[in-house]
């Protein structure tokens, strides 16, 4: 009897090796089928079954190994995450080509579960279709109503930088993390723009606001956002930080209603003071029309569209820009002579001061061309079969814009990896724009913040310039590390900054 219970066993236990061994096999050539590369699609590294190369991304320093890939399979090339194909261009003109030449084919957001979880196709950043055009149409009016128009936000954003060097100023120029005085100043410029009203750097509701979006914004870049992306039902299932981000951001967005809610109140259609009047001006005008995209639950996501897009990259740049200047004293000197013989120490600048100031404009510059604090930009889809680089691209594939690769491109600029400005000066001294310079990305998806953010910096900068100076505390060395993240951030640092 034991004799036929072990003949049993073993062929029972054979028969389950078997039939594993056959489901994995199965599984794999299900997979090689349904995922192998469509014909006259560009190269690229082997994909893994299931994962795809997931783990030939690097979360640490995604555009340098994008850039190293290039080298092998070319400035086009594709990836595979999960089941999802994705063309990564790298180099100047493969961004042209695909941005730009090829841009009505490339407008569209890719459908990513997180993002349809947090904004249901809602908003400015990752809509598409009717919704994208008309609230990027209305943004950009508005933007430019406030920044340049009669509203002009320049006394606002002069004003915000009072505050902030008066906080400055309480620091005596002892070693300081200048994260949160800046983070709070630029943020303020989006309060005064969407809300028509400023907080108090200490204000228990604004500091609330600013840790939410830098817990949200963290997981967001985190491998579990690209895991929750690529492997959506699995992760739905699996504990970690992407369970929490949609609970953030509806806390964001409770902040935001509230706001709404008082606006409703005091609503006077005659008197817009600020975003919100106008786009609640924008609902009741586009009521009877039956392609209607505003009303309130876009509007909510708009204004968080503006936060993460307004705040988060000007207050990165800021924070590379102090690094710099204290990294290169003799560029520091050079421009506050500059600002000093233009400015002087106690008139306010402004922005008809830009063109009188071409070293500190291409100081500026260069902070953002070495910064390169949205490295990928964000990703772009296929609308339809695209030719590019001589490969064909199917329909509803993620496109991966590598714009370290054109920032640091050694056929568009004399010394890619050293801090110059002289890459944005002519012979002449003056200032010289420069065709591959695209930090806030290119094409019909550019950044609709793009005119703001250039006003700030030349504002906030000038301003820190003709009033402070930056050093490291003694002893220490500049370290320029980044962290990746939604931007390329400077690892946290102290830095002295001392009233002139």
């Amino acid at each position: 009897m034991n004799l036929f219970f072990s003949l049993f066993g073993f062929f029972v236990d054979w028969d389950l090796k078997s039939l594993l061994l056959f489901a994995v096999v199965f599984i794999i050539t299900a997979d090689y089928v349904k995922n192998r590369r469509p014909l006259g699609f560009p190269p690229g590294p082997r994909a893994l079954p299931i994962v795809g190369n997931i783990f030939t991304w690097d979360q640490s320093k995604p555009h340098e190994k994008l850039i190293e890939l290039a080298r092998t399979y070319g400035d086009v090339y594709s990836l595979r995450f999960g089941q999802n194909w994705a063309v990564v261009l790298n180099g100047f003109d493969a961004l042209k080509e695909g941005l730009v030449v090829n841009g009505d084919s490339m407008v569209d957001r890719p459908e990513l579960a997180l993002q349809d979880e947090i904004g249901g196709g809602l908003g400015v950043i990752f809509s598409n279709g009717n919704i994208w055009k008309q609230q990027r149409r209305f943004a950009l009016s508005t933007l430019k109503y406030f920044g340049f128009g009669k509203k002009s936000l320049e006394p606002v954003i002069l004003d915000e930088f009072t505050h902030c060097a008066e906080e400055i100023r309480g620091y005596k120029g002892k070693p300081v993390n200048p994260h949160l005085v800046i983070n709070n100043a630029v943020s303020n410029i989006i309060c005064q723009l969407v809300f028509g009203h400023r907080f108090e750097y200490g204000d228990e509701k604004f500091m609330k606001l600013m840790l939410l979006f830098d817990k949200a914004l963290q997981i967001e870049a985190s491998i579990w956002a690209q895991l929750y992306n690529s492997f959506t039902l699995l992760m739905r299932l699996l504990p970690g930080p992407h369970q929490t981000v949609k609970q953030i951001w509806d806390d964001v967005k409770k902040f935001i209603r509230e706001e709404l809610n008082q606006h409703k109140k005091n609503w006077d259609p005659s008197n817009s003071k600020d975003y919100i009047d106008c786009y609640l001006q924008e609902i009741e005008t586009n009521k009877p029309q039956n392609d209607n995209t505003f009303d309130e639950e876009n509007l909510i996501m708009c204004v968080l569209d503006l936060f993460v897009a307004g705040s988060e990259t000007t207050s990165t740049t800021l924070r590379w820009a102090f690094l710099y200047m204290a990294k290169y004293p003799e560029i520091q000197e050079k421009v506050q002579a500059e600002i000093d013989r233009v400015i002087g120490q106690s008139r306010q600048l402004s922005m008809e001061d830009r063109t009188n100031l071409p070293y500190t404009d291409a100081v500026i510059h260069e902070i953002l061309r070495m910064g390169n604090i949205a490295p990928l930009a964000l990703p772009h889809s296929t609308n339809k079969e695209v030719q590019l680089g001589g490969y064909t691209i199917p329909k509803k594939v993620l496109i991966i814009p590598n714009i370290a690769s054109v920032l640091f491109d050694r056929k568009e600029w004399e010394t890619p990896f050293t801090f110059n400005p002289g890459h944005f000066l002519n012979e002449e001294g003056k200032f010289a724009k420069k065709t591959a310079f695209i930090p806030f990305s290119a094409g019909k998806r550019v950044c609709l913040g793009e005119n703001l953010a250039r006003m700030e910096l030349f504002l906030f900068f000038t301003s820190f310039m003709q009033h402070f100076t930056f050093s490291m505390p003694a002893g220490v060395k500049v370290v320029m590390d980044y962290r990746a993240g939604v931007t390329l951030a400077p690892k946290p640092y102290e830095i002295c900054i001392t009233p002139r």
